[in-house]
């Protein structure tokens, strides 16, 4: 697992998004593996303003989000409004599970063929929550779960609750498992802010633990983590 360590959450961003555009540009086809909330927003903005300076086709692209909650579009417009109307990618080339599906079970088989379809997942893009959740996998989630639905934890909901000012806030949601994630072929992990510092900690000191789901990453052969100075200071404490 290789840290790239950089000092604030604008820094985080810029690289990351230098990151994902050296590979869009290197790449006849690429499947990127998409993540959302409030951590990817700034990553998502220079990759628009790279796209847009450089005219760089997206034509080429794939992507596959983590997510959506159940009975909800919310996802949908987040990546439209922040990334897909900025960018030339065909619409039919973006996927993300759906939330308003009469079939739940079905829909997240429909979610997993796809992937296979599509030749895999190349780079996937997570966050980190402050329990250690990737993608809406909670504490407890097998490490070799697939595509699923999930009952969000209190401590989920209360981070996400400020997205749901003016409607119900779900539940449940559908996510890639644990499992599928870790058969992306890379993954970049972003983390900002001390809230995510113990995560962060038990990810690189930390052992494999299903109460801390993001330790599955331990043993993928190529992660890289961008984490910033608030998110590092655990792991500064020891070093």
């Amino acid at each position: 697992m290789k840290l790239l360590s950089v000092s604030n959450e604008e820094e985080l961003s810029r690289i990351a998004a230098e990151i994902l555009f050296a590979k869009i540009k290197s790449a006849k086809k690429l499947v990127l593996g998409l993540a959302t909330g409030k951590t990817p927003l700034g990553m998502y903005r220079y990759l628009s303003k790279y796209s847009k300076e450089s005219n760089q086709t997206f034509r080429h692209i794939h992507t596959v989000n983590l997510d959506e909650y159940v009975g909800s579009i919310t996802y949908h417009e987040y990546m439209e409004e922040n990334l897909f109307q900025h960018i030339d990618i065909p619409k039919d080339q973006t996927h993300i599970p759906d939330g308003e599906a009469e079939n739940l079970t079905e829909e997240c088989r429909r979610y997993e063929q796809l992937i296979k379809e599509i030749g895999g997942i190349d780079l996937q893009v997570l966050g980190i929550g402050e329990n250690g959740h990737i993608g809406f996998n909670e504490p407890g989630t097998s490490f070799d779960a697939r595509t699923h639905v999930v009952e969000l934890t209190e401590s989920t909901l209360k981070a996400n609750a400020k997205y749901f000012v003016d409607s119900e806030q779900p539940k449940q949601a559908i996510t890639m498992g644990i499992g599928t994630i870790l058969e992306s072929r890379e993954i970049l992990l972003l983390a900002i802010g001390e809230r995510k510092a113990n995560a962060v900690k038990e990810l690189f000191k930390g052992s494999l633990n299903k109460d801390i789901p993001a330790t599955a990453l331990i043993n993928h052969p190529h992660v890289t983590v961008l984490a910033d100075k608030g998110a590092r200071k655990l792991l500064d404490k020891e070093s």
